[in-house]
Parts: structure tokens; C-alpha cells; sequence
């Protein structure tokens, strides 16, 4: 049975641990969870990909054939890295102070309250000898924060983790996110050629270049079908660089683009596009990315997204169907069949802020919410 107070403290527990990336100083939490759950009897794995900056994943076996058990498995997966605490706070960052029914501290919200939720199902499953027939992960994973390139990532590709269905315990009040934009991101290099400031007719200038090319881009219409959850395409221009001095005529300049696109757009014809605005300025740059994200989406329908509408409603919670405008990692289960949708149980808005807190009710009915959620699912 599922301990509120229990969960409560454990979430007071491991907001006490400095989690934040960057750094990615992740190793003492993770020595708590890996403990933790040894203590249950739990199948414990330590998987890691950077030095001291391991990701755990315990396993509650389920009664059917091994081989099926595991390839009908049911993953949680949230992470127990955080973004820097910052300056400017009211409450201590890790505190874990509770006040007017919030529980305050770093990672409340994003994702130390849903990994607490996720230990104490696991514990809770344990106690009560619950006996499931597909097996329970739970992959508590470093470096969500600067792209699980050490985390969900790799444990995916390297089929480490190869659930039949998965969740994404990384979201707020309950909210069910089943689509998803795609992401790139790309440095613009516009090659010019220098001269002196006063002859700048001998030159080429690439800031004054790109300047023009941004100015394109920031009026292209993209020609699109409108998503029901999502909005249009997006283009910002986040960092720009070039030049060395006033008096002098600028022969590099680059400036860092972030594209979101809905489902349905094709990325390589992004791509060629952005190529061909570029090139109506100049023939002498080049497009580097470093990041490319394809879009996802679930249908609503599917068993395992409409059974956590139906388990919430059940416990006076309402779980919305959502679709997120960001990236979260619900797009890494994409390319390998996996079906996967995002959830949790922060607070709306408070992610990254100053003072994050989690309503300790929705962490404690969350919990319970989770806990069903996986006996039921354990039957479809």
C-alpha cells in the first residue's frame, strides 16, 4: 500500500541531494536510489556512460515466462539530474521545506518528486507481494537536462532497455503528453573576407550577410498540416557571433537556429530549405548540426494511454491530453517501436524557476494513481 507520508519524505530525501547538470553531479543520489532499491530485493543494474554519472534500473520480475515478462515489460523512467539552483531564492533549494501544501526545493517539480513516486511504488509493490505477470522497470537516469546523452539515450540505443510500453515520469498534474515537435538544432557559418573598416567595399562582410539571411528565415511560411495539439512550425535565433573589431570588416560570422516542427513535416525538406535561403546571399557558408530530434506522437486511443485517463478520472484527477512544444525524451523511444507517452505530477510552471515546489497532494494521489495504473496494465 502506498505510504503518502512515506513518499513525502522521500522526496524531502532526495531533493537534500546537489543533483544539478552541469556539472552532472549526479553520483551520491544515485548511490541512494541503487541502495534503496537493493534494500526491496529488487534485480538492480548500474549502467553507465560517463564517469561518475551512473543510471539505475530495478526490476520487480513478473510471474509470466521469462523472455515474455521482459519483452511485455512495463518501463517508468524518470530522472534525478536537475538544472543548476541558481541565486534568488526564498526557500533553501534543498530544503525540501513544506509550506501551504507545497513542497519546495530544486527538482520538486523536475523530476525528484515522480522519481520519489516511482520508489515508492516499487517499494510498495514489494511489501504487499503484488504478483504481476509482465515485469516493472524503473530507470532513474543522469543528464536528462543536457540531452541524455549519458542517460535514456544510449540506454535505448544500446538496447540496455527494451520495454514493451513505456512512461515518461517527467510531466505535470497528471497531464498525459502523446505528441510531441521535432527539434534542430544548427549553427549558420557564413564564411566573408576581411579588410579594413574604412575600404569595406575590398571585403565581405558575413555579419551584414547574415543579417539578411536571418531576416529571410525569420519570414519563411512553412506550408504545414495544423496539428490538433500542437502548434505551427518555429524558428529562433538563440546565440550569434562574428567579428573582431569595429574597424575591421567581419570574415566569419555564425549565429545558432533552434526548428520545431509538428508531426507530418518532412525534416529533410527543412533542411534544404533553410540550405536555399542561405545560398540566395552566399555561396560560402556552412550548416552544422547538432542536435536533431525527430516528432512523435501516440494515438490517444491506444490501451495504455487511455487506461491512465480512466485511472486518474477514478481517483478525481484529471489527466489532459497534451501535446508538448518542447523536447522531452518520449521522442528517443521512436525509432525503436517502442510505444511511450509523458506524465508525472509537478506543478504547472515551475520547472527551472526560482522556489520550484510539487503540491504534496498530487505527489501523494499521484503515487496512488501510478501504483493502480501499473496493476491494471498489468492485465491489458
Amino acid at each position: 500500500m502506498i505510504n503518502g507520508e512515506r513518499v513525502i519524505k522521500l522526496t524531502q530525501k532526495v531533493i537534500a541531494y546537489n543533483s544539478e547538470n552541469p556539472p552532472g553531479n549526479e553520483l551520491e543520489l544515485a548511490k541512494f536510489i541503487e541502495k534503496d532499491m537493493r534494500s526491496l530485493g529488487l534485480d538492480v543494474k548500474i549502467v553507465t556512460y560517463a564517469k561518475n554519472r551512473p543510471n539505475i534500473i530495478a526490476t520487480y520480475r513478473g510471474t509470466l515466462p521469462r523472455a515474455q515478462a521482459a519483452k511485455e515489460a512495463l518501463l517508468l523512467t524518470p530522472h534525478f539530474d536537475t538544472v543548476p539552483i541558481g541565486q534568488g531564492w526564498k526557500f533553501k533549494p534543498l530544503g525540501g521545506e513544506i509550506v501551504g501544501g507545497k513542497l519546495y526545493g530544486r527538482g520538486s517539480t523536475d523530476d525528484k518528486g515522480n522519481l520519489a513516486s516511482c520508489m515508492e511504488v516499487m517499494r510498495s509493490l514489494v511489501e504487499d507481494k503484488v504478483r504481476l505477470r509482465k515485469d516493472v522497470i524503473m530507470a532513474a537516469t543522469v543528464d536528462e537536462e543536457t540531452g541524455s546523452h549519458q542517460g535514456i539515450l544510449p540506454l535505448l540505443d544500446k538496447k540496455v532497455l527494451k520495454p514493451g510500453f513505456a512512461l515518461v515520469m517527467d510531466s505535470n498534474e497528471f497531464d498525459a503528453i502523446i505528441a510531441q515537435k521535432g527539434l534542430m538544432h544548427s549553427r549558420i557559418q557564413i564564411f566573408g573576407k576581411k579588410a579594413h573598416g574604412a575600404y569595406n567595399w575590398l571585403g565581405v562582410n558575413a555579419i551584414e550577410i547574415a543579417a539578411r539571411v536571418i531576416g529571410k528565415l525569420k519570414n519563411l511560411k512553412f506550408s504545414y498540416k495544423k496539428h490538433p495539439l500542437l502548434h505551427g512550425p518555429t524558428m529562433n535565433i538563440g546565440v550569434i557571433k562574428g567579428g573582431d573589431k569595429v574597424n575591421m570588416v567581419c570574415d566569419f560570422c555564425e549565429f545558432a537556429l533552434d526548428t520545431r516542427y509538428p508531426p507530418g513535416m518532412n525534416p529533410d525538406f527543412i533542411l534544404k530549405t533553410i540550405k536555399k535561403i542561405i545560398a540566395s546571399e552566399t555561396k560560402n557558408f556552412k550548416v552544422v548540426i547538432d542536435d536533431w530530434q525527430l516528432p512523435y506522437e501516440i494515438n490517444p486511443n491506444h490501451p495504455g494511454v487511455k487506461l491512465w485517463v480512466d485511472v486518474s478520472k477514478k481517483h478525481g484527477a484529471k489527466a489532459t491530453i497534451k501535446g508538448s512544444e518542447g523536447a522531452t525524451v518520449i521522442t528517443f523511444f521512436k525509432k525503436h517501436g517502442i510505444p511511450a507517452f509523458a506524465t508525472g505530477f509537478g506543478a504547472h510552471k515551475t520547472a527551472h524557476t526560482n522556489d520550484e515546489y510539487i503540491y504534496v497532494k498530487s505527489l501523494v494521489k499521484g503515487t496512488k494513481v501510478l501504483e493502480e495504473y501499473i496493476k491494471a496494465y498489468d492485465q491489458l
